[in-house]
C-alpha cells in the first residue's frame, strides 16, 4: 500500500537529526535574503546565515532555532565569493547598524536592484520598461541623521554610545563609526567619556543626531533633571567640538537649546533648485544630503515638469520635493499628515519667496474624500510615503488621471503592491524604476519609479 504524502512528511521530520547550537555546519549559500543574510538549507530547513554571501561555502554556528527557520553566523569561509571584501569598520561583526560591508559595493547595489525587480515581478506582476541606472553617492560618513543609544554598563564600568548589536537589544561597544558624519562618527569615545563623567549618566538613554550643511546638533534625552555641573560639562563639550547641544526631557515638544542659547536654525540647501530648507533636530529629513539632492533632481527630471503643470505632492514633509517643483511649474499642492511639518513647510515657502506652493495637513491613511484639495485638477503627482506605502491613496490617485506619477519608496514590497494596483486597476504603465543608494552597506533599499498614462 503506498505511503501518503502526509505520512512521508512526518517520517522525514522524525528522521531529521537534531542540531546542536555549538555544532559547526558546512553549507553552500544559495542566495541573499532581503536583509543581506546568506540563505541555505540544512536537513531541508531554511537557515539565514550572517556574514555569508551567495555561492560561498561556509561553516556556521546556530544563533537561533525556531520551527519555521533557523539563524546562524558564519565562522569559517571555506570558499569565498569574488564579491567579498574586508569590512571598512572594525565593529562590523558586532554592530547591527550595517549588514553588507563584507560585500563589494557594486555587488551591494546589484543585490538591491535585483531585490526590487523581483518584488515588482512577483507582487506587482509587471516589470519596468526601463531599469534606471542606480543613483550613487558617498560610501563613508554619509549619515547625517541618527538616533544613538546610550547605556551605562556597570560590569564594564563605562558608558556605551552607538547602535544595537546584531540580533539583540544590547548596545554595541563602539569607538567610532565610518558611516556616521565625521563630526559624530569619529567622536563616539569622546561622547562616552563625556556622559561617563556626568552625574546623570544612568538617566540619558539616547542622543538624536542632526547635521545640516555646516552644523552638527545633538539632542540629549534625559529622564531626570540635569544638575548645573552636568550642564556646564555639556556646554564645554559643545564649545570644544563646535556643536549645538539641546536637551529633551519628555516628548519632541520639550526639546530646548542648551548651547548656544539661541542657535541658528539647521538648514540644508537644494543647490540645483536654489531652495533652502530649515528644520529642527528631531524633524524627519533624509539621512544622506548628497543623495537627497540627486534624488530630488532625478524626480523632477522624471516628472518632465513644464511651466503650465499643476502638481500634487503627497507625504510632502517639510517640502523637500514640493518647493523644488514649485520652481518649475504653475502650482504645487503639498499634503502631509503632521500639522507641525505643514507649518514648517509653509514657513520654508515664505523664506524662499515661493508663492505657488500650498500646503495642507491631512491624515493620508484615512478617508480624504471630503478634502477640498482633492477636488482640484493635477497634471502630475509625486508620492514619497513611509514604509507602509500609499495604498489608501491609490483609489483617489486613480481618479485624478495624472499623466505622470513618480513614486519614491523606502520599501520595495509596498512599492510592488501599489504598482500592481496602479498598473492592473488604474491602467498606468510602469515606465522605469531603479534603486538609489541612500544607505550604503545596509540592506535598506530606496527606490524610485515612474508611472505614465
Amino acid at each position: 500500500m503506498p505511503v501518503k504524502h502526509k505520512e512521508l512528511f512526518s517520517m522525514s521530520k522524525r528522521r531529521r537529526r537534531k542540531r546542536l547550537p555549538e555544532e559547526l555546519i558546512e553549507v553552500t549559500i544559495e542566495s541573499l535574503s532581503p536583509e543581506g543574510r546568506g540563505v541555505a538549507h540544512v536537513d531541508g530547513k531554511v537557515v539565514f546565515v550572517d556574514f555569508a554571501l551567495a555561492d560561498e561555502i561556509v561553516e556556521f554556528k546556530y544563533t537561533r532555532m525556531s520551527k519555521k527557520f533557523d539563524e546562524g553566523r558564519a565562522v569559517n569561509i571555506l570558499k569565498s565569493s569574488d564579491d567579498r571584501v574586508a569590512p571598512l569598520c572594525e565593529h562590523f561583526t558586532v554592530c547591527g547598524g550595517c549588514s553588507m560591508q563584507h560585500q563589494q559595493h557594486e555587488a551591494q547595489i546589484f543585490s538591491k536592484q535585483d531585490a526590487l525587480m523581483q518584488q515588482l515581478q512577483h507582487l506587482g506582476q509587471t516589470r519596468p520598461q526601463k531599469i534606471l541606472e542606480p543613483l550613487r553617492g558617498p560610501l563613508k560618513h554619509y549619515r547625517q541623521k541618527a538616533r544613538l543609544g546610550v547605556r551605562y554598563v556597570h560590569k564594564k564600568g563605562r558608558v556605551l554610545v552607538g547602535f544595537r548589536e546584531k540580533g539583540n537589544s544590547f548596545l554595541a561597544d563602539l569607538h567610532s563609526c565610518p558611516v556616521l558624519h565625521e563630526s559624530v562618527g569619529n567622536h563616539l569615545s569622546d561622547l562616552s567619556e563625556l556622559i561617563m563623567g556626568l552625574q546623570a549618566r544612568e538617566s540619558i538613554p539616547q542622543i538624536e543626531v542632526a547635521i545640516d550643511d555646516t552644523k552638527t546638533a545633538l539632542v540629549f534625552r534625559h529622564l531626570e533633571d540635569l544638575c548645573e555641573s552636568d550642564k556646564i560639562a555639556l556646554i564645554d563639550f559643545a564649545k570644544k567640538h563646535k556643536l549645538q547641544i539641546m536637551l529633551q526631557s519628555a516628548g519632541p515638544d520639550s526639546v530646548t537649546p542648551l548651547w548656544p542659547e539661541n542657535p541658528p536654525p539647521l538648514t540644508y540647501t537644494l543647490k540645483q533648485q536654489q531652495v533652502s530648507i530649515e528644520f529642527q533636530a528631531n524633524d524627519f529629513t533624509q539621512v544622506n544630503s548628497e543623495m537627497n539632492q540627486s534624488m530630488v533632481s532625478l524626480a523632477l527630471q522624471m516628472l518632465e515638469l513644464s511651466p503650465a503643470d499643476r502638481v500634487l505632492d503627497l507625504f510632502c514633509g517639510l517640502g523637500n520635493f514640493t518647493l523644488a517643483m514649485a520652481r518649475q511649474c504653475t502650482a504645487v499642492t503639498g499634503v502631509e499628515g503632521t500639522l507641525s511639518m505643514v507649518v514648517k513647510a509653509r514657513e520654508n515657502a515664505i523664506k524662499n519667496n515661493i508663492n505657488n506652493a500650498t500646503f495642507y495637513a491631512s491624515d493620508l491613511s484615512q478617508d480624504i474624500s471630503h478634502q477640498a484639495w482633492l477636488n482640484q485638477a493635477y497634471d502630475k503627482i509625486l508620492l514619497d510615503p513611509p514604509r507602509s506605502g500609499a495604498m489608501e491613496m491609490l483609489k483617489y490617485i486613480g481618479k485624478l488621471g495624472a499623466t505622470h506619477i513618480v513614486y519614491v519608496s523606502c520599501n520595495p514590497a509596498t512599492l510592488a503592491r501599489d504598482t500592481h494596483i496602479l498598473v492592473h486597476k488604474y491602467g498606468y504603465t510602469l515606465e522605469n524604476a531603479g534603486v538609489m543608494d541612500m544607505f550604503p552597506h545596509t540592506a535598506h533599499v530606496e527606490s524610485i519609479a515612474l508611472f505614465s498614462k
